[in-house]
């Protein structure tokens, strides 16, 4: 895990400077990281992005301690992650081990505290792997539905085009990560899932 540790650091370093108590955690991969608009679209909630590049399920896991545990004032959680961890060889049920330890964690620490997981995306890059990733989020989903403090947002089908396949403008050229236009569309199913408005 050490090849984490300049991102954790930087990090680290952000949350401190937020000029307020944070309430809702934004954690997770390079998907969260990369999110340049994420404190705007998420304003009314008090937002702060612990996501830090590469990251698997189980690097989140490994590093809660140093990253989400120390902000006292969580009141909701929201969580990409599983996507490296798959494209790194895990299988599906080792990915949803890793997930189940990052919310026994959550729990020990946050207690029966709101944890969102937004499903793993179906990204041009991953494609060949898209039987994994459906059935990695079927075993998480099916772990979350025994909680009913644990919720899951599909953002899987909106984001694939008429043929079944990833839409191409949802992406940067890597074919990986977002492009404005997905992060505009993940804005959208995330704030509906948490019961929030469109207002601003």
């Amino acid at each position: 895990m050490n090849w984490y540790e300049d991102e954790v650091q930087r990090v680290e370093k952000e949350a401190g400077k937020l000029d307020y108590q944070p309430e809702t955690i934004f954690y997770g991969s390079s998907s969260m990281t990369l999110w340049n608009t994420l404190y705007t679209d998420f304003a009314d909630i008090k937002p702060v992005n612990l996501g830090f590049g590469g990251s698997t399920i189980a690097a989140c896991a490994w590093f809660f301690d140093r990253i989400v545990a120390p902000v006292n004032s969580a009141k909701t959680i929201v969580i990409y992650a599983g996507d490296n961890d798959l494209g790194d060889g895990s299988q599906p049920e080792e990915v949803c081990l890793f997930y189940r330890q990052l919310v026994a964690r959550i729990r020990d620490k946050f207690g029966d505290i709101p944890c969102y997981f937004i499903s793993i995306k179906p990204s041009l890059q991953r494609w060949e792997i898209i039987a994994q990733i459906k059935m990695t989020n079927r075993l998480i989903r099916e772990v979350i539905d025994t909680d009913p403090n644990q919720h899951y947002i599909d953002i899987f089908p909106g984001m694939l085009d008429e043929q079944g396949a990833p839409s191409k403008n949802l992406f940067e050229q890597d074919g990986l990560h977002l492009s404005p236009a997905g992060y505009a569309l993940w804005k959208n199913v995330i704030r509906e899932s948490l019961g929030l408005t469109f207002s601003h």
